[in-house]
């Protein structure tokens, strides 16, 4: 198979490969150049221990810091003696433990991207064990290989297409017969699958026994009991995968097969099918699919087949229109069948801790404060903690900045504008957010790893059914209070490409921490003691724009079968930390990725558009299109500096205060000072409304297109967002000065 470039770091001892790239920023990339360590090198690992790595590339011995070494990612062109590759895929249904199990294997070599074409993400990693050195694939949650939603497509395809050495399948020891669902149709695609029983210690908890080789037996494949939360049984689980791909294991899968009563079908559909079988698949696999009635199967099948013989194919379906009943009662009597030696109860009609939770938490009586409550403690935390932080990192950036100005004293004063306030001023705005989205993906990262997240999906579910959604939106909806970015990234767990498209639509009117910030701050210099009530009508505006625009959208736009509400609840457990540090370091990484890069680049564009040709914001290709679009202001009650403030907040929500701050030669009274000065109450009540309304950031726009994968409904929601806000504004301004505002 064709490797992907890796870092260095996973390399082994006398490994060879060729550079791929170097990053880690210019005076690193130049330092290696320098010695003969750039693209298309071929280097050998040396020596690959401890807190360091020794290469050979351009006949040079180096010797690097892993923190270097990992910066340096590789194409491998020949594979140290003696080590054989593997590709395992690791599958199984969504809260079974999967990811806890490749995080272990993988630690900090995985990769997540996203999938070919898809918006799923994909995880992979690299696990060196003995002479044997495993690519890891994490394939996403399922509850089946039938193609329903995007998720299913990828996995099943996977398998398909990708014939890894080994699948790996992680099951629910306490939800065991359901968990074999999966497993049921596996087995029909012939790969080499190990199956792992996972979380033992629940199920001895809830009164179960499992009986690892009495399953062993009945399923006629390898079998092991791991925990992975302990780190239990992963180590053997590893031995087993590579004795499974060495042939060492006996491997004789007890199949499932259809109900009785439709056996006929069945064999009629095997041997009209035999001969026109599509690369790659099986049989028994296409016509199961076949009487499931999986429409890519069927278009599969039609491109393949003479009319004649797809006419009689599909006679024979309409004939016994109930065949999707006989496969899956099946399967069920399969599960029974191999579960029924291998599973013991005991303590029947014991109330599980769960149950007693959910009894509270899952009634919309007690279920939805319970909820809020929750939500305004991780704020409470989330600004408590991360605000002086953020404070002492906004002085870091000014001290940095008060560093490097002296230091370009002698350059140009573009180059001095571009670094500080594109650069620094820019990118820096990024990092000083940091600390609150830690905590924020902290909190949620915490929630949904002990299970409750489910359970605030399943009691928001009313509510998001007057928006055209489900319960399932509301999850990645919560990120956005933290940030947009990856809450719109986070709506890729909702199934239904109408939801899905709703819920990035809908997103951005959710306020995040920048827009918040700007209110609190607009607020707490125009209002003074009522800046808190001021500040809580706003954040309700925005949240009944938000249902209204969703009922509107839903019923015009995205009319169609409205996808059902189907989510598990799983088992409270206690937290995995490594789990959940992971999340937070992977969510973290794309947010400087996808955020930062962005506005760097965007940053440097508006201190260029803001300097010239005059060299001064007024006289500037932005001050002449803030005087430009003035007209437009005025019903808002909006100077063209507010304007421009506006179009500002397009890289970054809080660069509208500093562009309200450059434009009204704040000095140092600063703008709170000055703000209530050029301000009007009415105007700033505007302000804040649009704001909060508006476009919005550069890195949220970007994802968003990324994520919609249409320029019809991106610009579309663009456009919306634009008359909305202005329409909003108008009426804001107006009920202002109504309530006697000046």
């Amino acid at each position: 198979m064709d490797y992907e470039a890796v870092p260095i770091t996973t390399m082994r001892e006398e490994e060879e490969g060729v550079v791929d790239a170097v990053s880690g920023g210019e005076r690193l990339v130049s330092r290696l150049a320098s010695m003969g360590l750039l693209p298309g090198i071929k280097v050998k690992v040396l020596r690959n221990k401890g807190g360091s790595v020794i290469l050979l590339a351009s006949e040079t011995r180096m010797a690097l810091g892993r923190d270097e070494a990992s910066k340096i990612t590789v194409k491998r062109t020949e594979t140290a003696p003696g080590v054989r590759k593997l590709l395992v895929g690791l599958a199984g249904q969504p809260n079974v433990g999967k990811s806890t199990v490749f995080n272990i294997l993988t630690g900090l070599s995985q990769h997540v991207g996203n999938w070919p074409g898809k918006t799923v993400e994909k995880a992979e990693g690299v696990h060196l064990a003995d002479d044997v050195e495993m690519h890891i694939v994490d394939l996403p949650g399922t509850y089946s290989l039938t193609a329903f939603s995007e998720e299913e497509r990828v996995a099943r395809e996977f398998v398909i297409h990708e014939q890894p050495d080994v699948i790996v399948l992680v099951v629910n020891a306490a939800a065991l017969e359901r968990s074999l669902y999966v497993l049921a149709e596996l087995l029909l695609l012939d790969p080499p699958v190990v199956l792992a029983v996972n979380m033992m210690d629940v199920a001895e908890n809830q009164g179960m026994h499992v009986d690892v080789e009495a399953l062993e037996r009945a399923l006629g494949i390898p079998v092991i009991s791991i925990v992975a939360t302990k780190n239990k049984g992963v180590k053997e689980l590893r031995s087993l995968v590579i004795a499974m791909s060495e042939g060492k294991l006996e491997y004789n899968p007890h199949m499932p097969a259809v109900s009785a009563d439709h056996a006929v079908i069945y064999s009629g559909l095997m041997e009209l099918i035999k001969g026109s079988v599509p690369p790659l698949c099986t049989a028994r696999w296409v016509a199961t699919k076949l009487m499931e009635g999986d429409s890519e199967v069927g278009d599969m099948l039609r491109e393949i087949v003479p009319e004649a013989l797809w006419n009689e194919i599909q006679g024979l379906l309409i004939k016994h229109e109930d065949a999707l009943r006989a496969v899956v009662g099946g399967r069920y009597d399969w599960i029974e069948e191999v579960t029924r030696a291998a599973i013991s109860r005991f303590k029947r009609g014991q109330v599980l801790m769960t149950d007693r939770i959910d009894h509270v938490l899952t009634r919309p009586l007690f279920g939805i404060p319970i909820l809020l409550a929750i939500l305004a403690f991780v704020f409470l935390v989330t600004y408590k903690l991360g605000f002086p932080v953020q404070d002492h990192l906004e002085r870091l950036m000014s001290f940095i900045a008060a560093l490097v100005e002296p230091a370009l004293s002698g350059a140009p004063g573009w180059v001095k504008g571009v670094l500080i306030n594109g650069v620094i001023g820019g990118a820096g705005s990024v990092l000083t957010f940091l600390p609150i989205l830690l905590i924020f993906f902290a909190c949620l990262s915490f929630l949904e790893d002990v299970g409750y997240m489910a359970r605030a999906a399943f009691v928001m579910d009313r509510f998001m059914h007057i928006v055209g959604l489900h319960g399932k939106s509301f999850l990645p909806m919560c990120l956005g209070f933290g940030c947009n970015v990856p809450s719109i990234m986070g709506a890729r767990i909702v199934e239904s490409r109408k939801a899905r498209l709703l819920t990035i639509f809908l997103t951005p009117f959710v306020p995040c921490t920048a827009r918040l910030g700007v209110l609190t701050f607009v607020s707490g210099a125009i209002f003074g003691k009522q800046a808190s009530v001021v500040a809580w009508i706003v954040v309700s505006v925005n949240i009944v724009v938000l249902g209204l625009s969703g009922m509107v959208i839903s019923k015009f736009f995205l009319k169609g079968e409205p996808t059902p509400f189907i989510m598990e609840l799983p088992l409270y457990h206690k937290p995995d930390a490594r789990t959940i540090g992971i999340v937070i370091w992977s969510r973290m990484v794309a947010f400087v990725k996808k955020a930062g890069t962005v506005i760097l680049l965007v940053s440097i564009v508006i201190w260029v558009l803001s300097n010239v040709p005059g060299g001064t914001i007024e006289t500037s290709i932005l001050g002449y299109v803030g005087k430009a679009i003035e007209p437009v202001g005025r019903p808002l009650g909006l100077t063209w500096q507010e304007m421009v403030a506006l179009v500002s907040s397009l890289l970054a929500k809080e660069n509208s205060i500093a562009t309200l701050g450059v434009l009204y030669g704040v000095g140092r009274e600063g703008l709170q000072v000055v703000l209530p000065r050029v301000m009007g109450q009415a105007s700033a009540f505007a302000f804040v409304v649009v704001l909060m309304l508006f476009i919005p950031c550069a890195a949220t726009v970007t994802v968003m297109k990324q994520e919609m994968g249409s320029w019809r409904w991106f610009l579309g929601s663009l456009l919306f967002m634009l008359l909305v806000s202005f329409l909003v504004g108008v009426i804001a301004f107006r009920a202002a000065l109504f309530a006697g505002l000046t």
